[in-house]
């Protein structure tokens, strides 16, 4: 069974963990181990995940699969970006699934889900930044609708950046 529930500051260990994990299992390779590493212990720890719910524009939620958490999405309304002209816009911050979830249709509940949640909210469309290795989450988010509209380079460390594709879904 699939449930999708609207994640609060008590979840924050929660997602860390979760966070930890999946950022391991896609990104893990695309820097030095230092450089994820440190990358992990500042992004994915209780504290920094509780100072983002002080933003009320990001919304969580985590998706359970059977009652075991599962993954989960940050999404951040009214978030333009310069390589969309629209305003009024939503950023998938996150959209995180542990691999051993996958090929479940969990990923694919749960950006339907923010979409709509998006939809909801009067935006305009959704935009989201993915690593240009990431072939799996291009060829879905490609699924869905979404074109690449740009680039981007996702900051690992000081010395290290991924460079990402902006994709966009106008609705």
């Amino acid at each position: 069974m699939i449930k999708i529930v609207k994640a609060s500051i008590e979840h924050s260990e929660l997602i860390a963990e979760i966070g930890k994990r999946a950022f391991l299992e896609s990104h893990g390779d695309s820097a030095s181990i230092k450089d994820i590493n440190d990358f992990i212990s500042k992004t994915f720890n209780k504290e920094s995940v509780s100072k983002e719910f002080e933003n009320r524009n990001s919304i969580y939620h985590i998706i359970y699969f059977n009652d075991k958490a599962a993954g989960f999405s940050k999404v951040e309304l009214n978030t333009s970006n310069v390589n969309v002209k629209d305003i009024e816009i939503t950023k998938l911050d996150r959209l995180y699934l542990l691999k051993e979830f996958y090929g479940k249709n969990l990923g694919s509940g749960l950006i339907d889900f923010n979409i709509q949640l998006s939809k909801d909210n009067n935006q305009k469309g959704i935009w989201l930044a993915v690593w240009t290795e990431n072939q799996r989450a291009i060829n879905f988010y490609s699924k869905k609708g979404f074109k690449i509209v740009g680039k981007y380079n996702f900051k690992i460390s000081e010395t290290h950046s991924n460079p990402n594709h902006i994709m966009f879904l106008k609705y």
